[in-house]
């Protein structure tokens, strides 16, 4: 194994005992509850969100009303993408200020400033960290789908 990989396995193994270390002596890490906007009867094997301790980690929302119909366009599935969240992060009883970090999955990058100008409404400042990339496909043609990642600070 070349040294840089080995170096950059070691950081990770850190990096991933130190979380869970601190997620331990916060006493909390065996709260864990899942959030469902969709119907139960669906079966899928996912929850749309979980909230573990202060953390809630969204799972990928595409831009689909409560039926599961896409959007038309990528303007409106980013803001259904969006509302999904928002749904899921007061429904696990967080606040949108609470997110923390967001990664979008767009179908094609020319996508990227239409779906920034939906975006840009949807949080507060300071908008969340945020990674966008281009795939090759998204699950049922969707144009976009959306995760997060949200934390309640102690006050």
């Amino acid at each position: 194994m070349p040294r840089r990989t080995f170096f950059l396995l070691a950081v990770t193994l850190v990096c991933i005992s130190l979380a869970s270390l601190a997620v331990n002596l916060r006493g909390d890490s065996h709260q864990k509850r899942a959030i469902t906007l969709l119907d139960p009867s669906l079966n899928l094997p996912f929850s749309d969100g979980i909230v573990a301790g202060n953390t809630l980690f969204v799972a990928g929302q595409e831009g689909t009303d409560p039926k599961g119909a896409l959007a038309d366009g990528i303007g409106p599935q980013t803001q259904a993408a969006l509302d999904n969240i928002s749904k899921i992060v007061k429904q696990a009883g967080f606040e949108m200020s609470d997110v923390a970090s967001v990664t979008v999955f767009l179908a094609d990058i020319h996508d990227f400033p239409e779906m920034n100008k939906v975006y840009r409404t949807m949080f507060p400042d300071p908008k969340p960290a945020r990674a966008t990339v281009q795939v090759a496909a998204l699950v049922n043609g969707a144009k976009i789908e959306i995760s997060a990642i949200a934390v309640k600070t102690r006050k």
